[in-house]
C-alpha cells in the first residue's frame, strides 16, 4: 500500500479518522490518527471477549455454564437473542460467539454482568490498551445522554488483533479460539466487501452508530495484514466506501492465505 495514496484518501473524509495498517511479514505499516480516542461502539466487544477468555483461563468463568435470557435483558438492534423467546437458555460460550459474529447487544450486556467492569478494565489495562475503556453497558441511554461513552483507538485495536494472530493473547489456544470466532463474522459489508468474492478470509469486528463506522480485522492474503479503520462525526456512506477500497488495496497482487 502506498502511504501517500492512503493518507490522501483519509484526508478527504469528514470527521475523525483513525487508521492502522501493518503487514506481519514485511513490517510495512501505515498509521493515521492512530491514537485518537473515539466512541468504540461495538468494538468494545473485542476486549470484553479477551477478558472472558482470561477469566476462563483463570478458572473463574465456565464457558459451558447456562444463562437464562429474560425479557428485561433484551437490548435493541443487532443480534439474535432479542428475537428469541423469553427464558431461552444459552451457554456463556454462546453469548461470546453471538456478541462477536452478530454483534449481539443483549449477549454483550450479559457478558458485562458476568465479568464485571473492574475485571474487564483490568484486562484492558494489562494489555496496554491506553485509549480503551469500558465505561457503560450498551444502550444505557441515561449515561449516554451524559456523554459517558466507551472508547478505543485504531492503535489499541491493532495491538489486540496482532496478539491474537501471534497467539499471545491469553494463551495460544485461547488466541486460536478468538480468531476462529472472528473468522465466523456475519456482518461483512465493510473490510470483506470486495474480498470475499476473491476467497480472502478476514477475521474482523465492526462497530457503528450515528456518524460512526468502524471495522478492524486481520486480512489473510499472502501473509496476515492488520487493518483497523475507525471513524466518528463522519459521512458514513462515503467513509465506508473508502474503507472498502483501502481493504481491496491490500488484496492486489496477493494470493489468499489459509489462516
Amino acid at each position: 500500500m502506498n502511504p501517500l495514496t492512503v493518507k490522501e484518501q483519509l484526508l478527504s473524509l469528514e470527521g475523525k479518522i483513525g487508521f492502522v495498517y501493518q503487514s506481519l511479514s514485511t513490517g510495512e505499516h501505515i498509521e493515521y490518527g492512530e491514537d485518537i480516542a473515539m466512541n468504540a461502539a461495538s468494538l468494545i466487544k473485542l476486549p470484553i471477549m479477551a477478558a472472558a477468555f482470561q477469566a476462563a483461563e483463570n478458572g473463574t468463568l465456565d464457558f459451558s455454564r447456562e444463562i437464562t435470557v429474560h425479557a428485561a435483558d433484551k437490548m435493541p438492534s443487532c443480534g439474535a437473542l432479542t428475537y428469541m423467546h423469553d427464558g431461552i437458555r444459552v451457554t456463556v460460550h454462546d453469548l461470546l460467539v453471538l456478541m462477536i459474529i452478530l454483534s449481539d447487544n443483549t449477549a454483550t450486556n450479559l457478558m458485562i454482568d458476568l465479568l464485571g467492569f473492574p475485571a474487564i478494565n483490568d484486562e484492558i489495562a494489562s494489555l496496554g490498551l491506553t485509549e480503551t475503556l469500558l465505561r457503560r453497558k450498551l444502550f444505557d441511554a441515561a449515561q449516554s445522554a451524559r456523554g459517558i461513552q466507551n472508547t478505543t483507538s485504531a492503535r489499541d485495536m491493532a495491538k489486540l488483533l496482532r496478539m491474537i494472530e501471534l497467539e499471545t493473547l491469553v494463551s495460544p489456544a485461547a488466541s486460536r479460539q478468538m480468531k476462529q470466532i472472528l473468522l465466523n463474522q456475519r456482518l461483512n459489508g465493510k473490510i470483506p466487501f470486495f474480498l470475499h468474492s476473491l476467497d480472502i478470509d478476514v477475521a474482523h469486528k465492526t462497530g457503528e452508530d450515528d456518524g460512526i463506522t468502524h471495522d478492524v480485522g486481520i486480512i489473510y492474503t499472502d501473509s496476515p495484514h492488520i487493518f483497523c479503520f475507525l471513524s466518528s462525526e463522519t459521512n458514513v456512506p462515503m467513509t465506508e466506501r473508502c474503507l472498502q477500497d483501502l481493504a481491496r488495496m491490500v488484496s492486489k497482487e496477493s494470493a489468499p492465505l489459509n489462516p
